[in-house]
This record gives C-alpha cells, sequence and structure tokens, in this order.
C-alpha cells in the first residue's frame, strides 16, 4: 500500500490534492462479482469458472461503507456512486442506499446518490431502490442488435430484458436516466447509429445516451489503440445522421462532453479517456468491496482502509484525517501520460474491480 505522510490537510471541505483538484465523488464498488463476462472488462478467458471471487469476510460490511462516506462528505465530496462488479448482485442492496441516503454533505444536503449497473437485475429491484432514496441511475448498454449484445455479454443475456429494467426504471420515478455505451472498433462501433436511434424515438430527453472509447483499464481486456475509436470520428458519423449543438458542462469535473440533437429530441455525450484526457479537473476517487481507496482509475494499487476501520482503536477523526492526507497527496494523471506510464505500470487493476 502506498505510503501516506501525515498531512495538515484541510478537514473543512476545502481539502485539494497536487493539481489542486477538490475531492467531489467518491465511487463504491460492493463486490467485485459480475453476471456478465464482458471482453473489455471481465474476458471469460482470464474470469472463467474457476476464478477466485472475494469471500464475504473480506468486503466491507454496509456500516463500513457508510463511515467511509460519512467521512468522504465531510472532506467536501458530494457524489457518492454505488457500483461493482454488478452492484445489484450485492444483497439487500436497498438497505445500504437507505444509510446512505440518510447522511448529509458539508452544507446539510442530501449526497447525489447514483447507481452504475449493466440492467440484468434493473427490472425488479428498480422501484425498491428508488423508494430507499437512490437519486440517479445509469445503465451500461453495448449494443441493440441482440446476437452482438450477447455476444459483447459472452453469457447470451437478451437485450431485451436491460430494455425491460430501462422501463422498470422510468415507471419507479428515475427521470435524466443516463445509458453508457462502451465502443470498440470492429466489434460494436455499428451499433452507435441505432442506439442513437432508438433513444432519440423511443426516449427523448428523458435518457441520455454516452458513448465511452475502449480503455486500456486493466491488464485483461486486450487493449489496442486501433480498436480505439476516437469520440470526434463517432461524434462525425453522428452528426451526419442528426445534427448536433454542443452543451455546456454542467459542473466541474465532469467526465462527458455533452452535446444535443439539433431537432431538439434529446442529448447525448461523449467520453474520451483516450483521446481528450480529462485529468486536469478529475475529482473522482474509487472505494473497492475490499476496503482499498484508488485515486485513479488507472492506478496499479490502492490505500487499505480495513485496517482503520476494522480496529478496535481509533474513530471517524482518525479516518477523515487519513482520507484527507491520502487526497492531498494525490498527483494522478495517467490519461495525460499514456504512452510513458504503459510502460512504466505495468499492472493496473482491473475495471470490475474499480467500478469504472
Amino acid at each position: 500500500m502506498p505510503r501516506v505522510i501525515a498531512s495538515l490537510a484541510p478537514l473543512d471541505g476545502t481539502l485539494h490534492d497536487r493539481r489542486q483538484r477538490p475531492w467531489r465523488d467518491l465511487r463504491i464498488s460492493l463486490t467485485d462479482r459480475c453476471n456478465f463476462r464482458c471482453s473489455y472488462c471481465m474476458p471469460r478467458s482470464r474470469f472463467g469458472p474457476g476464478h477466485r471471487f472475494l469471500p464475504q469476510s473480506q468486503l466491507l460490511n454496509f456500516e463500513e461503507i457508510a463511515q467511509v462516506a460519512r467521512q468522504a462528505l465531510a472532506l467536501g465530496v458530494r457524489t457518492l456512486r454505488l457500483t461493482g462488479g454488478e452492484p445489484l448482485l450485492r444483497r439487500d442492496l436497498a438497505t445500504l442506499v437507505r444509510q446512505l441516503a440518510a447522511l448529509r454533505t458539508l452544507d446539510g444536503t442530501p449526497p447525489d446518490l447514483a447507481l452504475t449497473t449493466n440492467g440484468s437485475l434493473l427490472a425488479g429491484q428498480a422501484a425498491a431502490l428508488r423508494d430507499a432514496g437512490l437519486n440517479r441511475l445509469t445503465v451500461s448498454l453495448d449494443a441493440l442488435d441482440d446476437a452482438v449484445f450477447q455476444r459483447m455479454n459472452d453469457v447470451g443475456f437478451p437485450v431485451a430484458e436491460v430494455l425491460r429494467g430501462l422501463e422498470a426504471a422510468q415507471r419507479a420515478g428515475f427521470e435524466r436516466i443516463k445509458v453508457n455505451m462502451v465502443v470498440r472498433r470492429g466489434v460494436n462501433d455499428g451499433e452507435a447509429l441505432p442506439l442513437a436511434g432508438h433513444f432519440r424515438e423511443h426516449f427523448g430527453s428523458s435518457v441520455v445516451l454516452r458513448f465511452i472509447e475502449f480503455m486500456d483499464a486493466g491488464c485483461h481486456n486486450g487493449w489496442k489503440m486501433d480498436e480505439v475509436l476516437p469520440s470526434d470520428e463517432l461524434r462525425a458519423r453522428i452528426a451526419a445522421r442528426w445534427p448536433l449543438l454542443p452543451l455546456p458542462a454542467t459542473r466541474g469535473g465532469e467526465t462527458a462532453q455533452r452535446w444535443r440533437y439539433a431537432d431538439g429530441a434529446g442529448e447525448i455525450g461523449f467520453i474520451s479517456s483516450v483521446s481528450h484526457a480529462f485529468c486536469g479537473d478529475c475529482t473522482r476517487a474509487r472505494l473497492t468491496a475490499d476496503g482499498r481507496l484508488f485515486t485513479c482509475l488507472f492506478a496499479p494499487q490502492g490505500h487499505d482502509l480495513r485496517p482503520l476501520l476494522r480496529a478496535s482503536q481509533g474513530g471517524e477523526t482518525e479516518l477523515r484525517e487519513h482520507l484527507a492526507g491520502i487526497w492531498a497527496q494525490r498527483g494522478d494523471a495517467y490519461s495525460e501520460q499514456r504512452d510513458k506510464l504503459r510502460l512504466l505500470q505495468p499492472e493496473r487493476a482491473d475495471m470490475h474491480v474499480l467500478g469504472g
């Protein structure tokens, strides 16, 4: 674990890292398990039947997760995003959502509480999660054509069930749902326009489709630069069919460049970590299911919080100071330095561990 040097980092919400970036977002992985085997995240060749996932005893329990979240909010975090693996596999998830929704930010308001899911179990859980206090929802969907989608998830899961989950989420009261498509040239890039057309026609402004460049997260997804379809090229394809107009960012540290259809049929976004790095205003840290805090999606290792969380001595203040020290020493800028760091950092944590 990287050594954290004791510091006088501020504990009043003015905390910044070495590049003067505030901490505003905490992504919380609830499990390293997933029921899909997407090639860009958990390829079956690496995560087959014999793969050993974390035992239950190593997972943070709900109280430990809430403890980290409480102290992160006390340091200026505003958004808590639940991820996986597949977070809907975590038992009694609505109970955790209720606990996190009861926390407060520095200004006394509830946190912006979001969740990212592959949508396979969403139809049966959307209403309970909304009732528990979940604010926002992001669903991963990499193709509209069922054959392509089943090849992408590599478990034969039908696209119709994910679409059914989206409809259930709308009925439950979720607004402005985001749908993320990871675009891999030569694999599913032909599905970008069909997906855009589907959501324009059937969902309009109630769903925001976002296209994510295929990234070199982890070391097992066979990443190659020639399989990256740059966002600029993809946007040109879409704009040739439906003219687009740029939109301003809604807040600092936003990952997606936003565009709207000129005819008013909704909004799309592009997340371009490879072609247009956005390290300069990144405000995110990631907590793994077993309690390690990562300050970059591409980091080789994290800071283990379990000794503090499970010690008989110590408490909330010590945890807050430790978290502040980690962030104050942060200088990550992997995407800006990708060519050099890929050689220096042969090992990186896998996407399903960090939650994207």
